[in-house]
């Protein structure tokens, strides 16, 4: 990732061990568990995988992401291959957290299109600042409790309950 660009960053401690917290989440299979606009993944290879997203007015669109770097309970980083010009970057790090048994997981996306990118997609009142701090909110939820309450910033219903 560009470092000269404004990125998105959150991050989140789980009271579950590292590596169980990392393998969940790197089985891109459990991800429309959490990520409140992902609705299906379908894995194509040991890289790439096919992800269904519900976008804006319920378009659902699909694109092919694929893991660029792994590096086994600390990092996957990965992104949008089949969408050039809307590329979209993600960095996953996986770190022990304050207390023994549990991780603190941070995530640095770049949005497609900088800062213009970002703007476009607040006046479809879609804030990825805002949508990645409730997707890690939520991933804490489901890997603590195996519940996820949290509906902000996802589809609305796909939780069970009305999106924000």
């Amino acid at each position: 990732m560009a470092a000269k660009e404004k990125m998105i960053e959150a991050s989140v401690v789980i009271r579950r061990p590292r590596e169980e917290v990392f393998g969940f989440y790197r089985d891109f299979r459990n991800l429309p568990r959490f990520l409140g606009d992902v609705m299906a993944v379908e894995q194509v290879d040991s890289t790439d995988s096919r992800w269904t997203i519900q976008g804006p007015l319920g378009v659902r669109l699909a694109w092919t992401v694929r893991v660029t770097e792994e590096r086994t309970n600390e990092l996957i980083r990965y992104e949008t291959v089949s969408l050039p010009l809307l590329t979209t970057y993600w960095e996953i790090h996986f770190s022990p957290g304050p207390q023994a048994g549990e991780a603190e997981v941070r995530e640095v996306m770049k949005a497609p299109l900088g800062g213009l990118g970002r703007a476009a997609l607040a006046v479809i009142r879609k804030f990825p600042d805002k949508e990645v701090a409730a997707n890690l909110n939520r991933l804490r939820q489901l890997m603590e409790t195996g519940t996820v309450t949290d509906t902000s910033y996802a589809v609305a219903g796909k939780f069970g309950r009305r999106a924000h």
